[in-house]
């Protein structure tokens, strides 16, 4: 019994700490992939950005749930979690937040300061996103899209690569459109729940979001179609990378399909089904179709980088 009661305090402090969300800190490796510079350094250097951005975010989790116990124990949902439940104590939860914090903040400085530098923003955004931006129409998902881009400046810092700029801007037309598409799932999820969960969704409006959502994916199709024609518009080292572009372009309509109102009463038979672009880390983990054409993208780029290396095509 002290053993199954050690288990389930253990899965309740790393539930606390929202383990499904550290899917968007892949992000981190984007740099060495996209660079062709699949090496042991750069894959250490992408996991200790990785672990870092994991510590980060995990913390603001942790903080967002002490500030938020008393209104989450009234939610029929949030008060499952962790610490509105009573399994993990508040105390504690601001020890594990703060030791977390810290320690990738110092370990980010000791490693590189461009790596300290990305850690210490995203920091502080977390805190202007909490505080004001969040509740802010339209710089809510600009923040959001600003997070990711500091998360593929960590793994460059760490691995010592220089992005270009078509890859910064690719990175930041899909963060957006990414947050776009949450919006929107919320949007629809909270018409169909009667109440908007969120005091920022009152600014939106499904047009107005399908107006931005055709910015950003055309951004995000456009920016990376011109890295991918290679070294010709300082973009890929190879043309090749072309080859990739049907299924970057099949993954963000897919993404799109999901978030699509009229899907979302399709599939919806709760308040949870069929809304899971607003939770995009759940997107990659359980949409099949998105989860095969990333792993489709990343073997089709591995294949291209390994063709390339051994001379086989330029």
């Amino acid at each position: 019994m002290p053993k199954a009661s050690s288990l389930k305090l253990f899965s309740a402090h790393l539930k606390a700490l929202r383990p499904k969300q550290w899917t968007k800190n892949l992000v981190v490796f984007a740099a060495p992939l996209f660079a062709f510079e699949i090496t042991t350094k750069s894959l250490w250097g992408g996991l200790l950005a990785f672990c870092l951005f994991c510590a980060t975010s995990s913390s603001f989790y942790l903080i967002n749930d002490i500030l938020d116990v008393k209104s989450d124990r009234q939610h029929p949902v949030k008060s499952k979690r962790p610490i509105a439940s009573g399994l993990v104590a508040v105390p504690t939860a601001i020890a594990m937040a703060v030791t977390f914090l810290l320690s990738a903040l110092a370990i980010s400085w000791w490693r590189d300061s461009g790596l300290g530098l990305a850690i210490l923003s995203y920091a502080l955004l977390q805190v202007a996103y909490n505080l004001r931006l969040k509740r802010t129409v339209i710089l809510d998902v600009v923040a959001i899209s600003i997070g990711f881009i500091l998360r593929a400046c960590a793994g460059a810092a760490a691995t010592g690569i220089i992005l270009s700029s078509w890859f910064i801007l690719c990175t930041a037309m899909l963060a957006l459109f990414l947050g776009i598409e949450k919006r929107k799932a919320e949007l629809r999820l909270s018409e169909l729940r009667g109440k908007k969960s969120r005091a920022v969704l009152q600014r939106y409006s499904l047009s107005l979001l399908n107006r931005m959502e055709t910015v950003a994916t055309n951004g995000t199709i456009i920016t990376y179609a011109l890295w991918s024609s290679g070294p010709i518009v300082r973009g890929a080292s190879t043309s090749w990378m072309l080859i990739t572009l049907p299924f970057v372009m099949y993954g963000v309509f897919r993404y799109q399909l999901l978030s699509d109102p009229q899907e979302i009463a399709r599939r919806n038979s709760d308040n949870e089904v069929g809304g899971q672009t607003e939770r995009p880390e759940e997107v990659l983990l359980n949409d099949q179709p998105i989860l095969l054409t990333v792993l489709t993208w990343v073997a089709i780029t591995f294949g291209i980088l390994v063709l390339k290396k051994y001379g086989f095509i330029t």
